[in-house]
Parts: C-alpha cells; structure tokens; sequence
C-alpha cells in the first residue's frame, strides 16, 4: 500500500522540476477552452504517451526476465543508472534529448494559439508526454526495472496506474488552477529538486549494498517486488478456501513467484468421492489464446478457434514441480481414455526454474514421463497471462464452443474433474460417452502425498524466498562463503555445511563434502538438484538421522543413501514406509559443483 502512495506521489511530482516549465505555458493556453476541445484532447494524449513509454519498457524488462541470473545484474546496472539521472540533471536531460526534440517539434506543430482545436489539443499532449521524459523518465524507469527482477505483476500494473494518477492530478491542477499553480509550481522547484537527488543517492547506496551483498533485501525494498508478496498473500488466502497446490509467478513476472498456501487432496480421497458436478456447469469465459508459445511439442501450434468442437482441457505444468508429477498419471490417463470421444489434453509447460526453460529439458522429461499429448512451451508466460493463471499445477476445461466451464487448482478433486470431462462430452454430441471413473497408476514421485503426515512447507534454497535458514554466518548472497550447520535444528529449519555460492534461486556447492541438513516432518522428502556446469555427475550421500536411510531410501537413494545427479530434476531422496516422525535428512556432496533449488514433500 505505501508503495502505491509513494507512486502516486512520485507521478505528482514530475511537474514540479524545470523541465516541465517550457510545456505549461502550452497548457495554460488552453485553460479557457471548452474541456472536450481542449483539456480532454490533452489529457488523452498525455496518458497516450505514458501507455506507449511503459509498454517499451515492459519490453525491455521481459528480457532482462528472460536472462534468467544475469538479469539480476542488467537491472541493478538500470537501477544505478536511473539513481544518476535523478542525482544529476544534466545526465538525464543528455539522456533524453531525443525525446525533448520530438516534443518541441510537435508542439509548433500543434501551434500555439488558443483556438479550440481538439487536435492540436492531443499534439500537445503528446509533447507534454515527451518533454516530461528528463523528469518521469528516471522514476518510471525505476518502477518499471524493479519490476522486471520479478517479473510482470499485478503489482506492476498497480503502481504504473498509481503513477499515471499521479501525474495526471498534477496536469488536472495546472489546467483548473492556472496560472496559480504555476507561481507556485515555480517556488517549488528547489525542494523538488533536492528530493529528487536524495532518492538518487538511496537508490545508488542500495545498488553498492545488493552488489556487495551486505542486504538481500534491499532491492526488495526500492523496487515492487515488494509489493508482489502482499498482493499474493491475500490472494493465497482466499485460493486456500477452495484449492490447493503449490505455484508461483515470475512474478511474475514472470515471477517466478511465491507459493500459494491451501489444503491438498490425497489421491485416494479424491477417488472415493461420491459428490457429482452440478447439472449445469457455468460459463467463466471464453478460452484464452494459445499464442506465444516459443514451441509445441508433438504436435503443430494449436489455437483456440481450431479447437472448437472438441472439448479441451489445459494442464499449466512445470516438470520439477511435485504437485504436477502428482496430478500427471490422471491427465494422462483422461487424454487417453477420452481422446476418441473428443477430448483434447495440452499441456502448457511454464518453467519455475532457469533450466527449465531448456526445450531439451523439457522433451527428455516429457519422454521419461511418458506425455504423448500437446505441449505448448511458454517460456515468456503469454498463455499464462492469458489465463491470468498463478498456480501449479492449474487445470482449466473447455466446452466445444470454446468457453471455460470449470477449473480446479492443485491436487485432488480427480473424480469431479473427470465428471466435468463426460458431462461437457456428452454436451457436445457424444453418444458414447464412457462412464465410469480412472483407476490411475501412480508410482515413485507421483505417488499421492500422505498430507497427514506433511507438517514441513516447501522451501527453496536459493536467498530470493529462502526460510527458516539458520547458520553461524547467515545466507550471503552472491559470494563464495563457508558454512557451518548449527549441532541441532528445530523442526523445518534447514542449513548449509562447506563452501556454497548461494544465488537468488539456488545454492551452488564450490568444493567437495559440501553438505544441507533439513529437519523435517513428512513421509517423502524430494530436493530439486543439477549437476555442475559441465555436466558432470555430482556423487552424493544421504542420511536420516545420522545414518543410512536403508528402508526408508527414495528412489534416486539406494539403501545405503549413495546417489548421483545427473541431470536437472526433483529427486525423491526420502520415502518412508513406517513411522513418520520429525528426523533430520543430511545429504553430502562428494563433488564440487551441485545446485540445488527446492525441498518438496509428501
């Protein structure tokens, strides 16, 4: 909220500097004219220009997104040169030149005189849009590059509107108030100025903090990212009250983002369901696009308009994410079982991690998976978007005609979706329906959660959502630094051992017998790892309790805890088959160069 205020503010006091000065007396020349010749005409074209400054760098923020952990550093190079821009004057309006011409020339064309035009109007709206750039410049450049560190956002929008407003109340002020608020506006200046310089100073002091890493929270702190955790708790709360699951959004931007919180549904549960879907399933919209997809895989681009007449679902997936390995042996088994009776199953893979973001990634898991259907890689999260969709995993429902009839987020709820399946089926001319309900067969990581027994959250590892870390040194971010595990953890505490280089979403090990101990309460414990950069695999040990896990073991863990990983996934290194407790899971990397992502479990 204060982040909306101090926005709203900073778009208040773009007019209060010298640069505005020579655009007012264009302003006031129209202060007499009717306001739908005059005053709307202006206000639209101002509001034009700003759309068309903020979309740009919309643009470029995707792609600073888009360099995944070098992008952290592009935007802190931003962040120092908008801090300058406010610091010094002289720099900003060298910087924007450019666009002060343009708004000079269109301001002679526009002319000058006070007849009511309405487009000389809007010209000089768009000049006034132009010539503000040295002072809204500098401050919607900082909004919008705090932004991309997360990525897109309700919370982007928000502030881009608080900041709009702001401006625009300023203008509406000069246009009723007139040459009033020009003497003031004039008496002003110098105290605008010096604010100005002091934000450019914290803003320069927070980018040498973040830099060395002294303080992983302070960029939070200058940019929205801050504002996106808030919005997503609210949101969290309510989603808790009818779904589950976990996801996040990059974002958001693509952010890569926060976890909702809510109840999952054990498979077996769900299968003993009686309850049927309602006789009439509601309209919720027509199905978004499918555009934007940077690939499909095994099969050609599909749209929504080809797709009326069948009935679709759409399964937002990441393949590290537990809660989709979890739903996936029932999408699957739906796309097979209905395939012929007119339901078509895509799958939109929407990476959580840099690396899943590797098509090659992507196309392995899937094979390993056994996915045969359409999957549409959404590596920039247009689809996404287009759902205006925040979790993993997400499943969406489609009638023939092309208009979403219901949703579900998360695990569970298998026997009412697949109920929803016949009955939009049988909507769409299906006389053939098959009745009856899956009997899925998961096994390994896609075996149900025992969620009786889950008391620990999942976690990341990496200092951009890390918690409940504890260590003699706490997390450093960005700087080979050695580690020392306290003798013992409380319940979900986590901490490191050797030397790790800890980044914004992982945790990089630089010398063997490097180490992460978890103290935690569930049946499966599964950690998202890579090999080192040269793909190499990394040699590891696992221990409960200080010894081997013998029965207890997970899949990619023989009894005696040794593993390796070979390649970039969730690996389930714990399963218990009896007597779930709070234990200690210690595992120990016997070569240099792991990463390692998330703990999920089950």
């Amino acid at each position: 909220m204060w982040l909306l205020v101090l926005a709203y503010l900073g778009g208040v006091l773009t007019i209060v500097s010298p640069c505005i000065l020579p655009v007012l007396p264009f302003v006031f020349a129209r202060t007499g004219q009717p306001f739908m010749k005059g005053g709307l005409p202006l206000l639209a074209g101002m509001a034009l220009t700003f759309a068309l400054v903020a979309s740009l760098a919309a643009v470029g923020g995707g792609w600073v997104v888009q360099a995944n952990q070098y992008g952290r550093w592009l935007a802190l190079l931003f962040v120092a040169l908008f801090g300058l821009t406010l610091l010094l004057p002289r720099l900003a309006e060298r910087l924007t030149r450019p666009l002060v011409a343009a708004g000079g020339r269109l301001s002679e064309a526009a002319g000058v005189d006070a007849r009511p035009r309405p487009g000389a109007s809007l010209l000089i709206g768009v000049a006034t849009g132009l010539l503000w750039a040295p002072c809204a410049g500098p401050i919607l450049g900082l909004l919008l590059t705090g932004a991309a560190l997360q990525g897109a956002s309700i919370a982007t929008t928000l502030l881009l509107l608080a900041y709009a407003a702001g401006a625009a109340t300023s203008l509406a002020a000069a246009l009723l108030l007139g040459g009033k608020v020009f003497a003031a506006m004039k008496r002003s200046i110098g105290a605008g100025e010096w604010l100005r310089r002091g934000l450019g100073v914290a803003m320069l002091v927070g980018v040498v903090a973040i830099a060395l890493g002294l303080d992983t929270g302070i960029l939070a702190r200058i940019s929205t990212a801050s504002t996106g955790g808030i919005e997503q708790a609210l949101v969290n709360r309510l989603a808790s009250k009818t779904s589950a699951g976990s996801g996040t959004m990059m974002a958001q931007i693509p952010r890569a983002g926060d976890q909702p919180a809510g109840s999952m549904m054990a498979a077996g549960d769900a299968m003993k369901m009686t309850a049927k879907t309602p006789a009439a399933l509601p309209i919720e919209g027509n199905l978004p696009s499918l555009d934007g997809a940077v690939q499909w895989l095994n099969s050609p681009p599909l749209t929504a308009q080809a797709l009326k007449g069948k009935v679709v679902l759409v399964d937002f997936w990441t393949y590290s994410c537990i809660n989709c390995l979890r739903t996936l042996p029932y999408v699957k088994a739906w796309a097979e079982k209905y395939h012929d009776q007119g339901l078509v199953v895509i799958g939109v893979h929407a990476p959580e991690f840099a690396f899943e973001r590797d098509v090659g990634n992507v196309t392995k898991a899937m094979k390993d998976l056994g996915i045969t259907y359409p999957v549409a890689i959404d590596n920039d999260y247009k689809i996404w978007r287009a759902f205006n969709n925040q979790y993993w995993p997400a499943h969406y429902f489609a009638d023939a005609q092309g208009r979403i009839r219901y949703h579900h987020f998360g695990e569970g709820k298998y026997a009412e979706s697949e109920r929803v399946i016949q009955q939009l089926l049988r909507e769409a001319g299906g006389a053939k329906v098959a009745d009856g309900l899956i009997n899925a067969n998961a096994q390994g990581v896609q075996l149900a959660a025992d969620m009786n027994e889950v008391q620990s959250p999942e976690t990341y590892v990496g200092y951009r959502r890390a918690e409940h870390f504890v260590a003699e040194t706490g997390l450093v971010p960005d700087k080979a630094t050695a580690y020392n595990p306290p003798s013992q953890l409380a319940l979900n505490d986590w901490s490191l051992g050797g030397q790790w280089t800890v980044g914004p979403e992982r945790a990089v090990s630089i010398a063997a017998d490097s180490r992460i101990v978890y103290r935690f309460h569930a049946r499966d414990l599964h950690l998202v790892l890579g090999p080192g950069a040269d793909g190499k695999p990394v040699r590891f040990k696992v221990l409960i309790d200080g010894k081997p896990p013998g029965d207890a073991h997970g899949i990619d863990v023989a009894p005696d805890g040794s593993g390796s990983v070979t390649e970039q996934r969730l690996y389930q290194l714990v399963r218990q088959t009896a007597g779930v407790k709070d234990r200690t899971f210690s595992i120990e990397f016997l070569d240099p160069g792991v990463s390692a992502y998330a703990f999920t479990f089950g």
